[in-house]
């Protein structure tokens, strides 16, 4: 990581906001930041990607979201049969 990028995700955890989830957030994206930059070597400023790349990066993690949304469902609805009879 370059120094640059640690000051900023630094400051960017640090920066204060009232609202703890919005914080959690905050931290998150910090930490999420991170970890790209460690498991890919680059950040989202990589100018390597066309439109194209971008958007089926994209579609794969809404794809990935899908999933997860599903199977969220399929928890609550066993957990809770009777609450969601559609499901």
């Amino acid at each position: 990581m370059h120094l640059d990028e640690a000051i900023f995700n630094s400051e960017f955890k640090e920066r204060a906001t009232k609202d703890r989830h919005v914080q959690s957030v905050i931290n998150k994206f910090a930490e999420r930041s991170e970890i790209g930059l460690i498991k890919y070597g680059t950040t989202l400023e990589r100018k390597d990607l066309s439109l194209t790349d971008w958007l089926n990066h994209l579609q794969e993690e809404l794809m990935d979201a899908t999933l997860y949304c599903e199977k969220l469902k399929q928890i609550a609805n066993e957990n809770n049969p009777t609450e969601n009879p559609d499901s």
